[in-house]
C-alpha cells in the first residue's frame, strides 16, 4: 500500500481507477476505527467507469502506523492532515466524500481551506452539535482513554460481538468480518495508535463542529448529500437540516441503508459520485 510522508506523520492510502484519469479525483475520509478499505466497494465501482479515487487510513484509531507524537489530533488538526495529504499528491478539483465522523472533518476541511476541493459528497455523517449522536457519544466516553481503549476493544476480537448492536451493527447490514477486524487490530497491538486515537476523542467538542456549522453556507461549490434513511442514529432530520446549511445542496436518500452507505449501497454511493462529478464539469 502506498505512503505519503505528511508533516505530521506517514499516511497510508488505497489508490484506484486510472492514474491518467481526466475525471476529477476523488479523496475518501472514514469514520473513527474505521480504515480506507470501508471504501473498497465504491472505489471499485468508481474504477470501472474511469475515476481516479484516494482511500487513505487517516489516523482516527485504525491507522497501521501511528503518527508522529506531536500530530495535532484535533478535529481541525486532522482536517489539515486531509489538506496536506491533497497538497502531497497535488490533487485538485477534489471530490471530497466523507461519511460518519470522516463527514465531520469534511465540513472541518471546508472551514480550513476548501480551495482544492472542487464539490462534496456527505453520506450519514456529524453535523451541527450531533458530534457524534446516541449512542456512539457513549462509546466515545469509553474509549478516551489509551488503556480503557485497548480494555473495551478486547472483546471485539470476537466477530459476533464487533458485528452486534454494541459493535459496528447498528452501521450496516453488510458487514465483513476480515474487514471490522482490521478495524480494531491497530488500536489492540499498537500503543501509540490508542494514543493518536484518544487525543482525538479528548479534542471532539460538539460546540466546534455546530461554529463550523454557521460557516458551510459560504462554500461556493456543489454538495450531494446521500442519506441511508434506515440509520437509527444519523436521522434524515439531520440530513435535511445539514442539506439547508449549504447554499448549493441536494440530497439523496438511500431506502434501506444505514450509516455505512458505501457497504449496503455502495452501487447507489458510486452512481452518485460519478453522476455528480460529470454533470458538474
Amino acid at each position: 500500500m502506498p505512503t505519503v510522508e505528511l508533516p505530521a506523520g506517514p499516511v497510508h492510502y488505497r489508490a484506484a481507477g486510472p492514474e491518467d484519469s481526466a475525471e476529477p479525483p476523488v479523496v475518501f475520509v472514514h469514520a473513527f476505527l474505521m480504515n480506507g478499505a470501508v471504501w473498497s466497494p465504491v472505489a471499485d465501482l468508481l474504477a470501472h467507469r474511469g475515476i481516479r479515487s484516494y482511500a487513505p487510513d487517516w489516523p482516527l484509531g485504525a491507522h497501521p502506523t501511528p503518527m508522529n507524537s506531536d500530530a495535532d489530533q484535533t478535529p481541525r488538526g486532522i482536517a489539515r492532515h486531509i489538506l496536506a495529504f491533497l497538497d502531497a499528491l497535488d490533487l485538485n478539483d477534489v471530490t471530497l466524500v466523507g461519511s460518519d465522523t470522516g463527514g465531520a472533518l469534511a465540513q472541518f476541511v471546508l472551514d480550513t481551506d476548501a480551495r482544492r476541493v472542487g464539490r462534496v459528497v456527505l453520506t450519514n455523517c456529524d453535523a451541527f452539535d450531533t458530534f457524534p449522536p446516541f449512542p456512539f457519544s457513549v462509546v466515545f466516553r469509553l474509549l478516551k482513554g489509551p488503556r480503557r481503549m485497548k480494555l473495551n476493544l478486547l472483546p471485539m476480537r470476537i466477530r459476533l460481538m464487533r458485528h452486534s448492536p454494541l459493535g459496528f451493527g447498528l452501521l450496516a447490514k453488510n458487514l465483513d468480518a476480515d474487514l471490522t477486524r482490521s478495524w480494531i487490530e491497530p488500536a489492540l497491538t499498537q500503543p501509540d495508535v490508542r494514543r493518536d486515537a484518544a487525543r482525538l476523542l479528548r479534542a471532539v467538542d460538539p460546540q466546534d463542529l455546530l461554529d463550523v456549522s454557521t460557516r458551510l453556507k459560504d462554500y461556493p461549490g456543489p454538495v450531494r448529500i446521500v442519506w441511508g434513511a434506515a440509520d437509527r442514529a444519523y436521522t434524515p432530520a439531520l440530513a435535511r437540516r445539514l442539506q439547508q446549511a449549504f447554499q448549493n445542496a441536494e440530497l439523496v436518500e438511500v431506502p434501506d441503508a444505514r450509516t455505512l452507505v458505501q457497504l449496503d449501497a455502495p452501487d447507489v454511493l458510486a452512481e452518485q459520485i460519478a453522476g455528480f462529478a460529470t454533470a458538474l464539469r
